[in-house]
């Protein structure tokens, strides 16, 4: 089966600094791949290039085996879709209106929706337990109940592919982890790519996980082969403990403090 997406060798870089380099992997259908690394090693990049809003300079993005710069806008809307970090409204749009607007790489001339557009949104607001915030305003939304909603617009443009960008930051854990169920129980339709700061739940939940250092594939692999103290301990340049999670058996990360001669702190 042919992989949903394929980076070869993408290279890209603001003004004469290369933000990322020499990028190769693939996304699956039913895969979810975590991206991790420090502040500033090209991630949210990564997505943008992957989405089409930034063009690599050198390699090529495949998506279905073709290039995505043979891609109108609009059809790649139709195959990728992104949640980013933050979404900043004009308006109080309900939340309903909000999901509904992944509809629009399917309006064509026509910009209302139909009875089909409304019955996905809906379907889609039902998968992320967000149907009884329909009627609400999106600024009247904590921010766990808002990324379900942006979650929920996203599934609603029928994408095989969705980006999702530190979609947990400013959450509580209770909500930090509700985001994650949802992301996982979307893999048996599409593949998922999802940066984040939290490296645990990224090993508990991604198939694969790639670590970025300095815009270059420090290492990519299963969560186990990559979170490992020495990997995140040379790359975030900050001494960790990783040991098993003993519900899931998935690597869990201990900041140890250079303070105190290496006792653990707690997160």
């Amino acid at each position: 089966m042919d992989p949903e997406l394929k980076l070869n060798n993408v290279s890209f870089k603001y003004g004469q600094d290369w933000c990322i380099q020499d990028l190769g992997f693939e996304l699956r259908k039913g895969e979810i791949i975590g991206v991790i690394g420090p502040n500033g090693s090209g991630k949210s990049t990564l997505l943008k290039i992957i989405d089409g809003v930034l063009r690599a300079q050198k390699g090529d993005v495949l998506l279905g085996g073709k290039s995505l710069y043979g891609f109108k806008r609009s059809e790649i809307a139709r195959h990728i879709a992104m949640v980013p970090q933050e979404s900043a409204f004009s308006f109080p749009f309900s939340a309903f209106d909000v999901v509904l607007m992944g509809r629009f790489p399917y309006s064509g001339h026509f910009p209302f929706e139909k009875k089909e557009d409304i019955q996905i949104a809906r379907e889609s607001m039902e998968l992320t337990s967000t149907i009884d915030l329909a009627m609400r305003s999106i600024h009247e939304l904590s921010g766990g109940e808002k990324q379900r909603v942006l979650i929920a617009r996203a599934l609603t443009q029928r994408a095989k592919i969705i980006l999702l960008d530190e979609p947990t930051s400013f959450l509580d854990i209770r909500h930090k982890l509700e985001i994650f169920e949802i992301i996982s129980s979307l893999t048996h339709s599409m593949g998922l790519i999802i940066v984040s700061h939290d490296i645990s739940l990224a090993a508990q939940f991604c198939h694969r996980v790639i670590l970025l250092n300095k815009g270059k594939i420090y290492k990519i692999g299963t969560p186990s082969e990559v979170v490992t103290a020495e990997n995140i301990g040379e790359v975030y340049q900050c001494p960790v403990l990783v040991d098993e999670n003993p519900v899931s058996n998935t690597p869990r990360i201990t900041i140890l403090s250079r303070k105190s001669n290496g006792k653990k702190e707690s997160l």
